[in-house]
C-alpha cells in the first residue's frame, strides 16, 4: 500500500510539473509603430545634432529598407529597384509561413536608422520595449521576422555605405574667398565653417545628377543701388525693420519662427556660448508627413509608402540645392548689410553656416510639397502641430502647396535669403518633386489620394 501511495505521489507531482503548452498570438504591427521608430529617430537627430543634409540620409535609408520588405509581400507596392540609383533586389527570406512583414520592416527600419545616428542607446531602448512584446505574443514568427528584417538592413546597408558619404567625410574644409566681395563669409555669433561643401558628391536617389535641376544663377552682384541685387539686397533689410518695429505682432515673425529648424542656433551667454537643439527642414516635412498619414486613417504599408516616398524628395532635394550653393557660394544679406548699411542689423533667425542661393529651406519645401500632393491630394487642409515642442502655436494649412509657399518666404522673413533665393529655390524643388513623381512607379496615388478628401 505505501508503495502504490508513493507511486501516486510521484505521478501527482510529474502530472502537476506539466505546464500548460503557450498559446501564440498574433503580431500586428500599425502605423503607429513606425510613427513611434520615425520620431525616435527624429529626436535623436536633435539630440546628435545632425546637419540638414545629413538628416535627409538617415531618414531615407531606413524606409527604402522597410518598404522593399512590404513591396515583396504586397501587390499594391512595386519595388523601387530599377528606380533608384544601384538598388539591388533585396534577399528573399528562405520560409514565408512564419514571417510577418510588417514586423520585418519596422525591425530592418529600426536597424538601419542605429547604424545611421550617433545616441544608438536611445535606439535601443525603443526597439528592445518594441522586442519583449512581439517576442511575448509569438516567438516563432518573431525569431523568423526578425532574422529577415536583420538581413534586409543589412542587404540595404551594404549599399547605403556606397553613396560616397564616407569619402564627404575626409574631404578639406570649405575655403572662405575673402578677397571676393560676392562670396560667402562665415557669419555670427559663431562664425562656422561652410558645412557639407562636398554634399553635391553624395549619390542621389531619383534623380539623374546633382545638377540636373541646376536653377538659372542669382542677380548679378552689385552693390550699385539701381541694380537688382542691391534692391533685393534691401527689401531683406527693410522687411527686418518693419519686423522690429511691429514687434511680437507680427505676422512675419511668426511665421519666420515657426519655420526656423535650423539645428545650430548659438546661443551666447556671459562666457559661454552653446547651441539650442531643433529639428531640421526635412524633418519638419517628415512631421507633416504623418499628419496626413494619421488624418486619412494609413494602414502600416500606405504609411511606410509615404514616407519612403517624401523622404526620397527630400533627400535629393538637398544634394540638389547644395550642389547650386557651392557653385554660386552667395554671401549672405547679414552680412552685406552690416557692412554696408547697418553695423548694427540683425536678423530675425540666426544665419545658418552655408552659402546662400538657393534657400534650402525652398527646395526641400517644394519637393516634399509636391511629392506630398501625389500621395493625399491637392487641397489636402491640415493643422501642423509639428513645432509644439518647441515652444511655437500650430498653424493651419489648406495645401501642402501652401505650407510650402509660407516655408520658403519665411526665409526672407527671417533676414537671411534674398527674394530670388526663395523664389527660384521653390520653383526648382518643385521641378524636382515632379519629376520624381513622374518617375517613381510605387503604386496607384489615387487610393490614398481620395481617402483625404
Amino acid at each position: 500500500m505505501k508503495k502504490f501511495l508513493a507511486i501516486l505521489t510521484v505521478l501527482i507531482l510529474i502530472s502537476a510539473c506539466k505546464t500548460e503548452p503557450q498559446i501564440e498570438e498574433p503580431i500586428e504591427i500599425s502605423a503607429e509603430d513606425l510613427h513611434a521608430s520615425v520620431d525616435k529617430v527624429t529626436e535623436i537627430m536633435i539630440h546628435d545634432i545632425f546637419s540638414p543634409p545629413v538628416a535627409s540620409r538617415i531618414f531615407t535609408y531606413p524606409n527604402i529598407a522597410a518598404y522593399e520588405i512590404v513591396a515583396l509581400h504586397n501587390d499594391e507596392y512595386t519595388s523601387l529597384v530599377g528606380q533608384v540609383t544601384d538598388l539591388k533586389p533585396i534577399p528573399e527570406p528562405d520560409s514565408v509561413s512564419n514571417i510577418n512583414y510588417d514586423l520585418s520592416a519596422l525591425v530592418a527600419h529600426m536597424e538601419l536608422s542605429k547604424r545611421l545616428i550617433f545616441s544608438e542607446d536611445r535606439m535601443e531602448t525603443l526597439r528592445d520595449s518594441l522586442y519583449g512584446v512581439w517576442e511575448g505574443k509569438n516567438p516563432t514568427v518573431f525569431k523568423s521576422s526578425k532574422n529577415y528584417g536583420l538581413q534586409v538592413a543589412a542587404h540595404i546597408g551594404e549599399w547605403m555605405n556606397k553613396d560616397n558619404y564616407p569619402q564627404t567625410r575626409t574631404m578639406p574644409k570649405f575655403t572662405v574667398d575673402a578677397d571676393n566681395a560676392s562670396r560667402w563669409q562665415p557669419t555670427p555669433p559663431a562664425y562656422m565653417d561652410g558645412i557639407e561643401p562636398h554634399w553635391s558628391k553624395i549619390r542621389p536617389f531619383v534623380i539623374d545628377s546633382a545638377a540636373q535641376f541646376k536653377p538659372i544663377p542669382p542677380p548679378a552682384f552689385s552693390m550699385d543701388e539701381s541694380s537688382d541685387f542691391y534692391k533685393e539686397l534691401k527689401e531683406v533689410y527693410d522687411v527686418g525693420k518693419k519686423i522690429e518695429e511691429e514687434g511680437d505682432q507680427s505676422a512675419e515673425i511668426a511665421i519666420a519662427k515657426f519655420w526656423d529648424c535650423n539645428p545650430y542656433v548659438s546661443v551666447t551667454r556671459g562666457h559661454l556660448m552653446f547651441a539650442t537643439k531643433k529639428i531640421t527642414p526635412g524633418a519638419h516635412w517628415i512631421g507633416i508627413t504623418k499628419i496626413a498619414a494619421r488624418k486619412t486613417d494609413s494602414d502600416f504599408d500606405q504609411t511606410l509608402y509615404a514616407y519612403t516616398k517624401t523622404s526620397m524628395a527630400i533627400a535629393d532635394g538637398f544634394i540638389s540645392c547644395w550642389d547650386e550653393k557651392y557653385r554660386s557660394n552667395l554671401i549672405r544679406p547679414e552680412t552685406l548689410i552690416n557692412q554696408h548699411i547697418d553695423d548694427e542689423w540683425k536678423p530675425v533667425l540666426q544665419t545658418p553656416p552655408f552659402p546662400e542661393y538657393t534657400s534650402g529651406h525652398s527646395v526641400v519645401s517644394g519637393a516634399a510639397s509636391t511629392t506630398l500632393t501625389s500621395i493625399f491630394g491637392d487641397n489636402f487642409s491640415f493643422e501642423d502641430d509639428t513645432e509644439l515642442p518647441y515652444g511655437l502655436p500650430m498653424r493651419k494649412f489648406e495645401s501642402f502647396n501652401k505650407a510650402a509657399e509660407e516655408a520658403a518666404i519665411s526665409r526672407m522673413y527671417g533676414g537671411i535669403h534674398y527674394r530670388a533665393a526663395v523664389e527660384v529655390g521653390l520653383k526648382q524643388g518643385r521641378n524636382l518633386g515632379q519629376f520624381l513623381v513622374d518617375k517613381l512607379k510605387m503604386k496607384t496615388d489615387q487610393r490614398m489620394a481620395s481617402n483625404s478628401q
